[in-house]
């Protein structure tokens, strides 16, 4: 049980196993918020690209103006001009946002600073500056530092070709840097906004799409519960696809109901011919012995005087109205049971006997019965009793004339009962024998019906009806077990 748990939610976590409501919307949303994000990085370059041209071309600028003035003292070496070039260039370029600018001598002395205070005249350079400087000067660009949020400009100043110092200016790029996270927020926020409205559109698009197989889903959930299958409406605006899943549901349906009102209509049929056969058995068997009974009754009427002639009579009125009665009581034990309520007796079985004599008579066969059935066996009295009847009356109607018909009845060691049923016709048909093994199948079209109708009597019962080798004709063998509930019951009692 401690393993079930991870094992279901890895199963759970795996999108294998999601539904598509939540699937596709979250596709749609990753696609999106990939595309975006791609299209995010490609803005971002171009405004940093952009910028730095920006940078640069205010960089260029700055310093061309700075380089006229600052040049002549450079070559003299003027401390107080230079500072004036610097100090004025700090004021005219706002643009730039200089922080700090410096004139560096040939020997790397700082000439003059626009902040003399930070750096004094005379003192080297330091690496803060001189580094990011050197990488300007060969870059032919700012040099960025994003974490400082400065860039650094620089020019070499030459007369004549000769070089006669430097000029170093740093500069606060915070504003840009700003704007360039206020674009990446906006990107941000922006994307999460478009997966998130293509995610729900792509959820409200799905469900409507999946809106059919969802309701087929339901139709197939109710009738794996037992219920009645219902036909589904062609929703107005479906695929193709969905139209063709429904209509073939509805074929099912339909053919389901005609297969359940066909199998009604067969069974009632099949009643309704079991109790005709009933019927024409009793009428015969009664039949039989009124014509004794009227002769012994006329024998009375005009010897009735005779001592002799009339207990002979009454005789053969009492035996040929005990015959009626057996007959009587054979067919109300059959009917008028209900299943389930009472069990099975080796004398159920015998009523049978009675009930298939005009039949077996009439076809000119002779009747092998042995019924060592013990009496009270947990078994449905009168299903047991019907699947008999009907596999004797198979048999009695597949038997050649002056053939013999096999009657076998016991008990099962752990409960139940045995009934084999034999004859010496042509054998068992092979549709008939596909009956027995699919007995929840429709019912067949031709002959069958009673062999179909036990089949199915005996599966509901637990058991089931199997054809057994034999020479000649066919043996079918019904095993009936005893049910779980009325082992529980014997149990408990």
């Amino acid at each position: 049980m401690r393993r079930a748990g991870p094992r279901r939610l890895r199963v759970q976590l795996d999108p294998r196993h999601w539904p598509l409501l939540l699937t596709v919307p979250l596709t749609v949303a990753a696609l999106v918020a990939g595309v975006a994000t791609v299209t995010g990085q490609a803005v971002l370059a171009r405004m940093e690209a952009d910028q730095g041209r920006h940078l640069a071309a205010l960089g260029a600028a700055f310093l061309d103006g700075l380089a006229t003035a600052a040049q002549p003292a450079a070559v003299r070496a003027d401390v107080w001009e230079a500072f004036d070039a610097l100090d004025r260039a700090s004021g005219q370029y706002e643009a730039l946002r200089p922080t700090l600018s410096v004139e560096v001598l040939p020997d790397g002395s700082v000439l003059a600073s626009s902040s003399p205070r930070v750096l004094r005249t005379g003192a080297a350079l330091p690496r803060s500056l001189s580094d990011p400087a050197d990488q300007a000067i060969a870059s032919g660009s700012p040099a960025i530092d994003e974490r400082a949020g400065r860039a650094v400009v620089a020019r070499v100043l030459l007369e004549g070709g000769v070089p006669v110092g430097r000029l170093v200016a740093e500069a606060d790029i915070g504003a840009l840097l700003a704007e360039r996270d206020a674009v990446v927020r906006a990107l941000v926020l922006a994307n999460i906004g478009i997966a998130a409205l293509f995610a729900a559109a792509g959820a409200l698009l799905v469900r409507r799409i999946l809106l059919p197989t969802e309701r087929l889903r339901h139709r197939l959930l109710e009738a794996a519960q037992g219920r009645r299958p219902e036909p589904l409406d062609a929703q107005a605006g479906s695929g193709p696809e969905h139209l063709a899943l429904v209509n073939a549901w509805n074929g099912a349906v339909a053919a389901i109901a005609e297969r359940d009102l066909m199998a009604g209509r067969l069974a009632r049929e099949e009643g309704r011919a079991q109790l005709g056969r009933l019927t024409a058995a009793m009428a015969h068997e009664v039949n039989n012995p009124l014509g004794g009974l009227m002769t012994a009754v006329d024998t009375l009427s005009e010897y009735g005087d005779r001592r002799d002639i009339r207990e002979e009579a009454v005789g053969l009125l009492r035996r040929g109205l005990d015959d009626i009665r057996k007959v009587v009581r054979a067919g109300l034990s059959s009917w008028k049971t209900g299943p389930g309520e009472a069990p099975l007796a080796a004398q159920d079985f015998e009523d049978l006997r009675l009930l298939i004599r005009h039949e077996v008579s009439r076809r000119g066969l002779t009747l092998d019965w042995r019924n060592d059935l013990p009496d009270g066996v947990r078994v449905d009295r009168t299903l047991a009793r019907q699947i008999a009847l009907n596999l004797l009356l198979n048999a009695a109607a597949a038997s050649p004339p002056q053939g013999v018909l096999g009657f076998r009845a016991q008990g099962l060691s752990q409960g139940g009962a045995v009934i084999e049923v034999s004859d010496v016709g042509t054998g068992l048909p092979a549709e008939a024998e596909s009956l027995l093994a699919d007995p929840d199948g429709p019912p067949p079209s031709g002959g069958g019906l009673g062999l179909w109708t036990a089949a199915r009597l005996a599966r509901s019962q637990g058991g089931r009806i199997t054809r057994e080798p034999t020479p000649r004709g066919t043996r079918l063998v019904a095993e009936l077990p005893v049910p779980s509930h009325a082992k529980e019951v014997a149990h408990a009692s």
